[in-house]
């Protein structure tokens, strides 16, 4: 210390600090308001500018009034020094989880907006977070005056280590990056595996891959067993899908008046039922002699995989009540039995375990 602390020194280090708190909180308040303007107006850049001021210019006040406070005191060259690096690591610091967390932000606005649903893709979020905090504490440590030579030295030979030790990890997030940058699956999509679970694609993170089923459960898949399994995918190339039901009348019903019939049963679904598509051309195709009935194929269109069932629900009731109206008969399944002349009916009548035994002596009675 060159000379002594005064009072007056005192006063001059309280005055720095107390306008740097002060000015700390103007700031909150003023960016605050502007947060409130931005995120009136449709473009996101502005949230994300004022996101990004609202932490980092706060802090950077307290650390300048920090500062001048300590250029106040009768402070040596080497305390001085000892607290300017703490105060520029802090800001550093901070700037560098503020910039990480807003970058992560955007990439999970943009992965929102390609994919089209709410979900997010994890693993580019994580990724983009982990890289620059990586480059924010190299950062840090330079300015510092610590050489990061010997650190990137060190990393680079335990590289090799670390990829065996972290082989899975390494290959599940490999395989997600995969899955996503090829677009095979995105987060939104309906799967079904080959080995039978199905459900939308919630998330996609470093790790694993996280599908929900229709019942609301959770199927957590690891991502290298995603990318090596067979899969549909009934999302691509677009949501859109037909779906059949198979339907039967009976021999003497007129062709064309079931083929009239069932096409505005299915015009009418096609606009009433949400889910599906309006603008579906009705397609009935007549395929089977069958035993007791002809059968046809109705084409119905839905928007997405899980609406096929609420709508196939809701044709078969309607076509059901039409045809009873139009008297079309759908025939149960029947059997005629013709016996000539000659013939001996069989008719088989039940034994008991001991009398079907062969061989077996029934006494009897």
């Amino acid at each position: 210390m060159n000379r002594d602390l005064t009072a007056h020194d005192i006063i001059v280090a309280g005055i720095a600090l107390a306008a740097g708190l002060a000015l700390a909180l103007v700031l909150r308040v003023i960016l605050r308001w502007l947060g409130e303007r931005a995120a009136r107006t449709a473009w996101e850049g502005d949230d994300i500018i004022v996101d990004l001021l609202r932490t980092i210019l706060p802090w950077a006040a307290v650390a300048g009034g920090v500062a001048s406070a300590a250029a106040a005191l009768p402070l040596t060259s080497q305390v001085g020094h000892t607290v300017s690096q703490t105060l520029t690591a802090f800001v550093m610091v901070t700037a560098s989880f503020t910039v990480a967390r807003v970058v992560s932000g955007l990439v999970r606005s943009v992965a929102q907006s390609r994919s089209g649903v709410a979900a997010s893709a994890t693993i580019f979020v994580n990724i983009t977070r982990v890289t620059i905090l990586a480059m924010g504490f190299l950062v840090i440590l330079q300015t510092l005056g610590i050489s990061i030579a010997p650190l990137l030295t060190a990393l680079g030979v335990g590289g090799l280590a670390i990829a065996l030790a972290l082989k899975d990890t390494l290959a599940n997030l490999f395989a997600g990056v995969h899955i996503l940058v090829s677009k095979t699956v995105q987060p939104g999509d309906y799967i079904r595996l080959s080995s039978g679970e199905e459900g939308y694609v919630r998330d996609i993170n470093w790790r694993i891959t996280v599908v929900e089923q229709l019942n609301n459960n959770l199927v957590i898949i690891p991502n290298a067993k995603l990318a090596g399994t067979n899969m549909t995918n009934f999302s691509r190339p677009e949501q859109k899908l037909s779906v059949t039901v198979q339907v039967g009348v009976s021999y003497d019903s007129d062709l064309d008046h079931v083929e009239r019939v069932t096409n505005e049963v299915v015009e009418r679904v096609m606009k009433d039922i949400s889910g599906a598509v309006p603008d579906h051309e009705p397609a009935v195709r007549f395929h089977t002699f069958g035993d007791s009935r002809i059968g046809f194929t109705v084409i119905l269109g839905v928007g997405e995989y899980s609406d096929k069932y609420r709508i196939k629900h809701e044709f078969i009731k309607r076509l059901h009540e039409r045809y009873r109206r139009e008297g079309i008969r759908i025939p149960a399944p029947e059997r005629t039995v013709s016996l000539l002349p000659g013939d001996e009916a069989v008719i088989p009548h039940p034994r008991t375990p001991l009398e079907s035994r062969p061989g077996h002596p029934v006494s009897g009675g």
